[in-house]
């Protein structure tokens, strides 16, 4: 089933997410659903505070990146069928110079800026089996789990932005929050929430 995506403004995406145990209830089918709603909306990562559950779990499937043909052949390959959860996951090492890449956010659509970010990264976490794993990951691949990562810790690539930026964008962020915005997949919006 096809989740709305919340959207910027929405207090559940500034909320540090909760680790969840193997008894979370339907895990199966919340994963089904996730992955239909990140593959709906043309996404490469979906972090479960964006479809309104504070809990720490995060999917990723960077394929769409495997066709950059700015890319080397080995990091296409790289990117081309990485698709992994992450349950509970925990960044243990970011190491590397940092480097700008362009950003966007499902929860934030039609915004994309240049955000910084180190290039290697250790990662313990769970699987969807609940077996735990401790793993590196580079380059385009450490960048989509390190923004993914960031929404259950409850941060957004634009906080990561200057000031000067953040002014910049301002009025943008205003309008997705009042859900003056067209996207082509559904979103739930603050002000939809409160009529309730």
């Amino acid at each position: 089933m096809i989740l709305p995506i919340v959207a910027y403004g929405d207090p559940v995406l500034k909320k540090k997410a909760k680790d969840i145990s193997e008894s979370y209830p339907n895990f199966d089918v919340l994963l089904e659903n996730m992955f239909e709603t990140m593959y709906n909306a043309s996404g490469v990562g979906l972090a479960a505070p964006q479809i309104g559950l504070p809990i720490r779990l995060f999917l990723v499937d960077t394929t769409p990146f495997g066709d950059d043909e700015d890319l080397s052949e080995q990091e296409q390959k790289a990117l081309n069928g990485f698709k992994r959860v992450f349950v509970n996951p925990k960044i243990i090492e970011e190491e590397g110079n940092e480097w700008a890449f362009n950003e966007g956010c499902l929860s934030i659509p039609d915004v994309r800026e240049d955000v910084f970010r180190k290039p290697n990264i250790k990662v313990e976490y769970y699987d969807e089996n609940f077996d735990k794993h401790t793993e590196s990951f580079t380059g385009l691949i450490a960048r989509v789990i390190q923004h993914e990562y960031d929404h259950i810790e409850g941060v957004l690539f634009t906080d990561k932005l200057s000031s000067l930026k953040k002014r910049l964008i301002k009025g943008k962020l205003t309008n997705i929050s009042k859900g003056k915005i067209d996207t082509d997949y559904r979103m739930r919006f603050p002000a939809q929430k409160k009529k309730r």
